[in-house]
């Protein structure tokens, strides 16, 4: 049984807490938050202990884990904390907000001899999955180029609820925030970016980062890429998409989070072969991505591999809306 400790406990540690609970070796050991009242469900329902100082926690020689789910602008200080606690770290997207910090995680983590998972979930939807094998394949051949989208709503009400959300020292905009996830696919799939010309506005929130943005980039590869993201859809959540054209097939992921095909075609393969891949695709995912991800460092903590989406997986994806931003900034 391996002990984890939820660092944080608004919305995104109930995903964790949902998440552990679905994984027979895990356990709910100990929670902390600096308001009481927020510890009290996980408590009543997991019997775990409470700590409002988390200095105290990380002296608990019974925590393992440790889950950060804070403001991502406090992600660095409580990561390389729990780092020189001896504790593994699972950390919310976005890891950091800079990319020293990001540095910083990894070699606190590193000289620790800790293991570090940054949460990017969506890698394991199943038609995700299909994909990447499609591509590892070679089946699509020479990729021209892709579409990353990210159509969302986030409301007035949304960003009222917590005074960090769209500040530029605790959250970030819809790139950091709402679609690096997307944009974490969009490198796992295609690898690294090479250039960037972008553009980026806050058209509708009174907030201080952007809640529109569209880029245009060139991946080493040599394929082209387009990436859209807005919180600004109305008035509700409209979709999430990859879309992958290639020489030799077409791929287009699609749904509110991008997690079924809406076409594909790759040349030699029959409509019996796409329809196994389709339906492949289409089977209920068997736990949530959080789960896969603490599932995996259970897995990396008994066996000492790394895990499958680590702290160099989370710099990449917070350095391309780093990139991004500095490219919209600059107006060339």
């Amino acid at each position: 049984m391996v002990n984890f400790a939820l660092v944080g406990c608004g919305f995104i540690a109930n995903k964790h807490s949902e998440a552990i609970s679905e994984i027979e070796d895990a356990c709910i050991y100990a929670v902390c938050d600096k308001i009481e009242q927020n510890m009290v469900p996980y408590k009543e329902k997991h019997s775990a202990l409470t700590y409002n100082d988390y200095d105290l926690l990380l002296q608990d020689p019974n925590v393992q884990v440790v889950n950060i789910c804070t403001p991502s602008g406090t992600h660095a200080a409580l990561a390389i904390k729990a780092a020189k606690a001896g504790k593994h770290v699972i950390l919310e997207k976005p890891m950091a907000l800079n990319e020293k910090d990001a540095n910083d995680i990894i070699l606190a983590c590193r000289a620790n001899n800790v293991k570090l998972a940054v949460v990017h979930p969506n890698r394991f939807r199943p038609a995700l999955i299909e994909l990447k094998k499609l591509l590892e394949s070679g089946a699509f051949g020479t990729i021209s180029h892709i579409n990353a989208t990210v159509r969302w709503n986030r409301d007035k009400a949304y960003y009222s609820q917590a005074p960090w959300r769209g500040s530029r020292a605790m959250d970030g905009g819809v790139l950091m925030n709402q679609a690096i996830h997307n944009l974490d696919l969009l490198l796992w799939l295609m690898g690294p970016v090479e250039q960037l010309k972008a553009f980026t506005s806050t058209r509708y929130r009174e907030i201080e980062c952007e809640d529109v943005a569209v880029a245009i980039a060139t991946f080493k590869s040599g394929a082209l890429g387009v990436i859209e993201a807005a919180t600004t859809i109305y008035p509700k959540n409209l979709e999430e998409s990859i879309s992958i054209f290639g020489e030799k097939g077409t791929a287009v992921i699609r749904g509110v989070h991008a997690n079924e095909f809406e076409h594909l075609s790759v040349e030699g393969l029959s409509e019996e072969q796409i329809g196994k891949i389709k339906n492949a695709a289409m089977t209920t995912q068997q736990k949530s991505g959080h789960a896969y991800i603490i599932e995996d460092m259970i897995n990396c903590i008994s066996q000492d591999n790394e895990p499958l989406v680590g702290g160099e997986d989370g710099k990449n994806a917070l350095e391309l809306v780093l990139a991004i931003t500095k490219a919209a900034e600059s107006k060339i």
